[in-house]
């Protein structure tokens, strides 16, 4: 807990700009939150709202002596309302949360417990995403020390983050302000993970949840202005060339923007749903910037569709990148249940799998590379290698959308016809999965990891819990499909009967009669 000083655990800080009612769900969390009175602060920093929101802060303020507001003019950026509320703020450590977010139960004491208990600079909770995207791969377990070189730590450059506050202090790390605004916390993020001595991850239990507003209302959600946000992200990779981190992490940062930040917006159907102007935009600016600060060994180690997308992005191609955005707006993956059993609590499944053009399966070359619908879609005299395919087995729960992925065993064979066909088989004890916290409703979903693809498909398995820890009670979606099928092919052949017997009857009947 404390350090025997009136100074609380953990600070969070929270800007806030015209949230109403989003930001129920954040305060209402945060009762919740494992840790005594006068262990925990909130600093609300609003940022000249003009709604109801100044009022509805100094009410909470005014109810509870560990939550304190600052009223500041409307920058229109969350960076200067979170650099207020670190000034202000008192704790060992510190949360940046959004107002339209809220905390997971306990999630500040465990997060607390684990800064503590590994003299962590950075603790990384699980995220649990709605109606928007969370780091997977970083979540796939625990994580004690983990650093840029061995860990996706890359991933993740939001700031939803326990941070320890000497350590922001003693390398003097900010929000960046004025402009460019966009890509605050990945700057930010990018100097911390390459400044922080311990950094950790905690994976089994739900911290964070990441909301998306129906109406689109996050003050980061507006559609960017490429100029503008690419020289936010050369204003990032400046940050790192300042700190010259040896080269694995370097490269591990760089790959991580050319695929989400630059790649990701000119393939499928990002770039097919995006306004033409805007997306000939995107592809010139990332033309350039690979053009200016990516070396041949960062694009040489991602999956083959970002290479071939980038060799295409740097010639300028636009058609020929609308033309395989077309394409690939149609691979889905497949995935069918072999088998399945219950023993105790624990289940075990198995899996065939495989991606999807459309009605047709993938194909792919002798060296497992996808058969493409364009010609000359690499550098004269590139390599490009396929490795890491894999269907992942995640369970996820309905109530909350927080999901777990299984240990599995997977292989993949290539057919001849040019499929790839994946196998996976996993065993998970419901008495164990989620540290016993398992009640509820769980879908099961296979995700299909290959060439640049990472694509999710329900499978037809819903395990019931009733009980923490207890029996899993399984539920097999083609087994009821048949059920059903029966039920209506027997009312079917009794209806049928019946109008036979019904018409023999009358067929038979002496003239006459019944009158």
């Amino acid at each position: 807990m404390s350090d025997g000083t009136d100074r609380p655990a953990v600070s969070v800080v929270v800007p806030t700009y015209n949230c109403g009612a989003n930001i129920d769900p954040l305060v209402a969390s945060l009762t919740r939150q494992g840790l005594p009175p006068g262990e925990y602060e909130v600093v609300f920093a609003d940022d000249g709202s003009t709604d109801g929101t100044p009022q509805r802060l100094d009410e909470l303020a005014a109810a509870d002596p560990h939550v304190r507001v600052l009223h500041l003019e409307h920058s229109g950026w969350p960076s200067h309302p979170r650099n207020c509320g670190l000034e202000q703020a008192r704790g060992e450590y510190v949360f940046f949360a959004d107002d339209d977010d809220w905390f997971g139960d306990e999630a500040l004491a465990r997060l607390h417990a684990c800064a503590r208990d590994h003299d962590a600079d950075i603790v990384i909770g699980r995220m649990v995403g709605h109606r928007r995207g969370v780091p997977r791969e970083l979540f796939r377990e625990n994580r004690f020390a983990a650093t840029l070189a061995d860990a996706p730590l890359a991933d993740s450059m939001t700031c939803h983050k326990l941070f320890r506050r000497s350590f922001l202090e003693q390398h003097g790390l900010r929000f960046p302000e004025g402009h460019p605004r966009r890509l605050e916390d990945h700057r930010l993020m990018a100097a911390a993970y390459l400044l922080a001595g311990h950094v950790c991850v905690l994976a089994d239990h739900p911290c964070y949840h990441h909301v998306r507003r129906v109406d689109a209302g996050n003050v980061t959600a507006t559609r960017m202005d490429p100029a503008e946000y690419y020289a936010a992200l050369r204003s990032a990779l400046d940050i790192v060339d300042e700190h010259r981190p040896a080269a694995t992490a370097r490269l591990r940062l760089h790959r991580r923007w050319l695929r989400k930040e630059m790649l990701s917006r000119l393939r499928g159907q990002a770039l097919l749903s995006a306004p033409q102007q805007w997306a000939d935009q995107v592809a010139g600016e990332v033309g350039q910037l690979l053009k200016e600060r990516f070396a041949p060994e960062a694009v040489a180690g991602l999956p083959p569709i970002f290479q071939v997308i980038a060799h295409l992005a740097g010639q300028g191609r636009m058609a020929d990148l609308r033309r395989l955005a077309e394409w690939e707006a149609s691979v889905r993956a497949h995935a069918t249940v072999d088998t399945w059993r219950v023993r105790g609590r624990a289940l075990a499944v198995s899996v065939s799998a495989h991606l999807a053009a459309g009605d047709e399966p993938l194909r792919f070359d002798d060296q497992g590379l996808p058969v493409l619908p364009l010609a000359n879609t690499a550098p004269a005299g590139a390599v490009l290698r396929a490795g890491g395919a894999r269907t992942d087995l995640v369970v996820r729960r309905r109530e909350t959308r927080e999901e777990f992925f299984l240990p599995v065993g997977t292989s993949t064979e290539r057919v001849d016809d040019g499929r790839i066909r994946h196998r996976s088989t996993a065993t998970v004890d419901f008495a164990a999965l989620a540290g016993g916290r398992t009640r509820g409703t769980w879908e099961v979903r296979a995700r299909v990891v290959q060439a640049g693809w990472a694509l999710d498909t329900r499978l037809p398995l819903v395990v019931r819990c009733a009980a923490d820890g207890g029996p899993p009670r399984v539920e097999d979606a083609r087994r009821l499909r048949s059920r059903i099928r029966h039920a209506v092919r027997r009312l079917r052949d009794r209806a049928v009967g019946r109008s036979a017997r019904a018409g023999s009857r009358s067929h038979d009947r002496p003239a006459g009669a019944g009158r």
